[in-house]
């Protein structure tokens, strides 16, 4: 038991770690340049796990870190910065905090795990409090950007299943680098097409770009990885509702925010979510249900056990009580 909240606790650091991103790109990262933020992004985090773990990839591992690459980098970090541009953050966050139950699903098609209830029923309450949680926006949707939305939600947690059912022999580390790698040089052409040179940086933004690169990016990936080859995906993407969490916690500490009734309603719903998914509260639950299968299965057996029961509820209290 110690080992699987250990690494929960490991995986958590990723959501956590995304979630503070949104502040820090508002407020210190040119908003006018998406993708070459994207691209700032992962080439350092992959060139720095390289660095750590310098490892090539090897036989069909060159064509898989490739697609992992653009699966859970490239594509996805182009499609959340258009999802930026054009859905309220409420309604985005809504939509993504549907991929445990896409996780779920997709690890039932492709990596053979079972689908089971109670981890549904937790993703089910975190798609709810997350929208109770960012609820009154207000603001119109645009069919493109709930496409993307929905497109970035797709592709991520195919990405992430795929890396889950790929993982045997392989280096978490060195293969976290090799898909940032990918994806980071996937989005450059794409950058000096659309964007041109680099944007200019002063030294507010380039810390901003490090702890971005460095802690959002290549810990964090690294985490979330390490999180996958080692626990189940519905348990991983139940955890991933970390980060619209940590996203409003950081509003309120660090942004001044105001954190009402329903934020906290929302908040209490997704983290009950998330503690439904995780194995320690499946067990319990697992362990109730069967003491109580036994026990209908006892009575049953000999239906003096269940009227000795009943006895014994329905018996009188003392006088002296």
């Amino acid at each position: 038991m110690e080992t699987t909240w250990r690494w929960v606790a490991v995986t958590a650091i990723a959501p956590i770690a995304w979630g503070s991103t949104y502040w820090v790109t508002r407020e210190f990262l040119p908003p006018d340049a998406p993708l070459w933020g994207s691209v700032l992004r992962a080439l350092p985090a992959g060139l720095l796990l390289l660095a750590l773990r310098p490892r090539r990839p090897r036989g069909a591992w060159w064509w898989r870190a490739a697609v992992l690459g653009a699966l859970n980098v490239g594509v996805f970090f182009a499609l959340v910065y258009l999802v930026a541009q054009l859905l309220p953050t409420s309604l985005a966050s809504t939509i993504m905090a549907t991929s445990p139950a896409a996780m779920m699903l997709l690890a039932w098609l492709f990596a053979g795990e079972r689908l089971r209830l109670v981890p549904l029923v937790g993703a089910g309450l975190g798609i709810a409090g997350v929208a109770i949680m960012l609820a009154g926006d207000g603001v119109a949707a645009a069919p493109l950007g709930i496409a993307a939305s929905v497109l970035a939600m797709l592709l991520s947690s195919l990405g992430y299943i795929l890396a889950k059912r790929w993982r045997e022999g392989t280096d978490v580390l060195s293969i976290t680098s090799w898909q940032l790698l990918a994806g980071g040089l996937l989005l450059l052409p794409a950058a000096l097409v659309v964007e041109g040179t680099p944007p200019p940086m002063d030294g507010r933004s380039l810390a901003a770009f490090a702890y971005v690169s460095v802690i959002a990016t290549a810990v964090a990936f690294a985490a979330w990885f390490v999180g996958l080859s080692r626990l189940p995906a519905g348990t991983v993407g139940l955890i991933g509702l970390l980060n619209p969490v940590t996203g409003v916690l950081l509003g309120v500490l660090v942004a001044g925010e105001r954190l009402g009734g329903w934020q906290l309603a929302g908040l209490a719903v997704v983290l009950v979510g998330i503690l439904l998914g995780q194995p320690v509260a499946q067990r319990s639950i697992a362990r109730v249900r069967e003491r109580i299968g036994r026990r209908a299965h006892a009575d049953a057996a000999d239906p003096r056990l269940a009227r000795g029961r009943r006895t014994e509820v329905r018996a009188p209290l003392p006088a002296d009580c």
